[in-house]
């Protein structure tokens, strides 16, 4: 990590501004597989808190695996506080695995693109997704998810760019550590503003 902080702390002095208010940033994980894909579909467009607890009410109820989540009828996915849409997505995720569509075990040995290619297929799954998925699960460094609201409303604060294209261009100079990046960035937008999250 320090090989990136530095790199980025060359390009662009907010990271150290940030580094040296609030420390180091925490490197997200999250383990590759079914349950994380279905975790993240919980998390579009949620908190990430209110996403977790309805995935952890998933868990409490029933194995989190492609056979049971594709079998779970739509009034209890209600119940357990799953919207119709992400019910809808929950479900193809499953039936794709199940009917060999998607391998979510290949994806590991393939490149950022090539796991872009594929999971952009299945409905549900957009870029913010499949971004995550790749920086907390497949260790992807270079990676900027310009549609999440945190990494945009941060830019627009710090470096005063407000276009979708001009923060493209200029957050490739971040490159090839723009994952890192986003981690300072995430981290600033959090802590600023008291909020703790558990990956």
């Amino acid at each position: 990590m320090q090989e990136a902080i530095d790199f980025l702390s060359l390009k662009s002095p907010i990271f150290l501004e940030i580094i040296e208010k609030y420390g180091l940033p925490q490197i997200p994980k999250r383990p590759q597989g079914f349950e994380t894909l279905v975790l993240l579909i919980l998390e579009q467009q949620v908190s990430v808190d209110s996403a977790k607890a309805t995935f952890l009410k998933i868990k409490a109820y029933m194995t989190c695996n492609p056979e049971t989540m594709a079998i779970l009828s739509d009034e209890e996915f209600r119940n357990l506080g799953v919207s119709r849409q992400k019910t809808k997505y929950i479900k193809i995720l499953a039936e794709a695995v199940l009917n060999k569509e998607l391998d979510i075990e290949s994806l590991a040995s393939k490149s950022a693109q090539q796991v872009r290619e594929e999971l952009i297929k299945l409905k549900g799954i957009g870029n913010w997704t499949i971004d995550i998925y790749l920086m907390f699960c497949l260790e992807e460094p270079d990676l900027i998810p310009l549609g999440d609201i945190a990494v945009i409303n941060t830019i627009k604060e710090l470096l005063n760019i407000h276009d979708k294209n001009e923060m493209e261009i200029h957050t490739q100079q971040w490159s090839p550590y723009r994952s890192y990046a986003t981690y300072l960035l995430w981290h600033y937008y959090l802590t600023k503003r008291n909020r703790k999250i558990t990956y």
